[in-house]
């Protein structure tokens, strides 16, 4: 299987790059990425793309037909991949977000690729009441990035599909754990980094808020079953929650869990900030009864030792890495304010 893997240089690439050459060893990689974090390569004693067979450097908003020839499978993490971010740049969000990712799946089915990975996201369910979102619930985006996400999956899901084409849209909790490029913009990784620079747990909501959570590992096991999975799970076009009931938890308990984990950490929330709209949980099951062999196997106190260990291992001890690399935005905006990229989100010419 040749598959080609838009966005490979973020954050899910590096794990999903290990885990596919686990489990499918004769599978020709290739990644396809812009390379805004080539440079942010976390505690790795190798570059991450050392387990690919071979790294493409492009824009998606540029990928022609001709990137795709040849290919089986086209995985798409390639995004404008959170919500500051998305808010700072809102027309490029949509424009790599859904315009590119509709286009190159298109592109590719035209090219006779038989399988196309989307990584979706549940932040399109929003606001939430106490009830679990099913896929078949009504989507309430709140942000640029999640309404990119709703606008590329009901595009994706009238592409005419020939017979065989499996096209799958995978709706992922927040992700979280260690990555050969870490990012610290994230509710947990940011807990447990606070927890090991400074001893201490800012929550700036009251802590009720709802996130279901889905470790980088865990991610990847859903893209390799969407990777082999046949029509008959789920159809040709799928759109499908990927995590599991037992990662809906309440900011304040991944907190709370954070400081169990790191000895001395104390957590502070504040009782009378303004709700935050940004609450829902999640049903999983779905993702149980089509993947059973790929169900999330990472526990959160495994995700929680696995960051520690890997911030220790980085040497990591900046408690100002809010301003630091480690946050996408931040990124962004050096390669800006250096007058590498420009405002477009477009590397400048040499």
């Amino acid at each position: 299987m040749k598959i080609l893997i838009t966005g490979n240089m973020g954050y899910v690439g590096p794990p999903l790059v290990q885990h596919l050459r686990r489990k499918l060893p004769d599978a020709y990689l290739v990644g396809l990425d812009s390379a805004f974090f080539g440079h942010c390569v976390t505690g790795a004693e190798a570059l991450p793309e050392r387990g690919l067979d071979q790294q493409v450097f492009c824009d998606v908003r540029d990928v022609g037909a001709h990137h795709l020839r040849g290919f089986d499978a086209v995985v798409q993490l390639a995004a404008v991949s959170n919500d500051p971010m998305g808010n700072k740049f809102e027309a490029v969000t949509d424009e790599i977000n859904h315009v590119s990712s509709v286009r190159i799946a298109r592109l590719a089915l035209k090219a006779g690729v038989q399988r196309v990975v989307f990584a979706s996201s549940c932040s399109m369910y929003g606001a939430a009441n106490e009830d679990a979102r099913s896929e078949d619930d009504v989507l309430n985006p709140l942000t640029a990035y999640a309404r990119s996400k709703v606008n590329t999956e009901k595009a994706l899901a009238e592409c005419p599909l020939a017979k065989n084409r499996v096209v799958t849209s995978l709706r992922f909790s927040t992700a979280c754990g260690m990555s050969d490029r870490l990012r610290l913009d994230l509710v947990l990784n940011d807990f447990v980094a606070c927890a090991v620079t400074t001893g201490a747990i800012t929550v700036l909501s009251d802590g009720r808020p709802w996130r279901p959570l889905i470790d980088v590992k865990d991610m990847a096991r859903a893209i390799e079953w969407s990777l082999t999975r046949s029509p008959e799970q789920g159809g040709q076009y799928l759109a499908v929650n990927v995590g599991c009931d037992e990662w809906n938890y309440q900011v304040r308990d991944l907190a709370n869990a954070v400081s169990k984990a790191v000895a001395g950490t104390q957590v502070k929330i504040n009782d009378k900030a303004p709700p935050d709209k940004r609450s829902y949980r999640v049903d999983f099951s779905l993702f149980r009864k089509l993947a059973p062999n790929h169900q999330p196997q990472v526990s959160l106190e495994q995700t929680i030792e696995e960051l520690k260990a890997g911030l220790a291992r980085a040497n990591f001890k900046d408690a100002d890495f809010r301003s630091s690399q480690f946050m996408r935005l931040k990124v962004l905006e050096s390669h800006i304010a250096g007058k590498r990229i420009d405002n477009e989100l477009r590397w400048k010419t040499r």
